[in-house]
């Protein structure tokens, strides 16, 4: 795994934090909420090249 996915998620992290706060100082509770879901979906759309990574380290360590 590479640290610059690392650094991208919390980059995804501290940018969705902050714009939460600024949405739900500002009365704008639901798009805090939309905001923070799409945050979600974009961190795990990143992860999921590893986890298919993930996947084949292991059928081929079995032989499955």
């Amino acid at each position: 795994m590479d640290v610059s996915l690392l650094l991208k998620i919390a980059g995804i992290g501290i940018l969705v934090s902050a714009l939460c706060q600024i949405l739900s100082k500002s009365g704008k509770d639901e798009q805090a909420g939309f905001v923070t879901l799409g945050g979600i979906v974009v961190a795990l759309v990143l992860l999921v090249g590893e986890i298919a990574r993930l996947i084949n380290t292991v059928r081929n360590t079995f032989g499955l």
